[in-house]
């Protein structure tokens, strides 16, 4: 990202001393210089215009050579400008569904301890229906009745809550498998850049 406050006159220092020092003043070797702040599009651009003033001034020309690194500089820019704007996407895009993932997995959370307190609820009402039984003979039948539907509550609530630690454990595989996605995308965007780097990198040397 270009840092605050780039100015022509910074890079042009930066050349000038490269140009000193007998190094090429390319893009990235000026960037370099200027501590690895500035965009490469405005770094470029800068060059650019002192390049058009310097011939302006002395009537120099460009050489066939210099030409092509030239193009292949922009090139290089735009690739990795490009791999950037992707990368970025893709960031964004992962970390939607991360978010997703997150938010699915704490309701699901949410849910399994409220089931949880419930379960614990009629969990205590048996231990009071079975008290209730053992001092009332002649209601025996309505308490059996009603502790038999309290038992079915409380297996339909423990499956309920098998269920949702099932689909919580889920939920967490692909929160995991997406970040492990997105590492694997981000490692081979990276890849195939330095890659790119590299071939035009030796195409300038061929045409120097």
């Amino acid at each position: 990202m270009a840092r605050s406050g780039l100015y022509k006159s910074d890079v042009q220092k930066a050349r000038d001393a490269l140009i000193a020092q007998g190094i090429n003043p390319s893009v990235d070797a000026v960037r370099v210089a200027l501590g690895n702040t500035g965009s490469k599009t405005t770094i470029h651009k800068y060059l650019k215009e002192l390049e058009s003033e310097d011939g302006g001034a002395g009537g120099k020309r460009a050489s066939v050579s210099e030409a092509l690194q030239d193009l292949v500089e922009r090139l290089v820019v735009r690739l990795q400008e490009e791999a950037e704007e992707r990368v970025a996407a893709v960031r964004v895009d992962s970390d939607a569904k991360a978010a997703e993932h997150v938010a699915a997995l704490q309701a699901a959370q949410n849910e399994n301890s409220q089931l949880r307190a419930r379960a614990l609820e009629l969990e205590a009402a048996l231990q009071e229906q079975a008290l209730a039984l053992v001092a009332s003979q002649a209601d025996h039948q309505r308490e059996s009745t009603m502790r038999q539907v309290a038992e079915q509550q409380v297996s339909d609530l423990q499956q309920r809550l098998a269920e949702n630690e099932a689909h919580r454990q889920s939920l967490e595989e692909k929160h995991q498998h997406a970040r492990q996605a997105l590492e694997h995308y981000r490692q081979s965007i990276k890849e195939q850049r330095e890659a790119d780097i590299r071939r035009h990198e030796q195409q300038i040397q061929g045409f120097s």
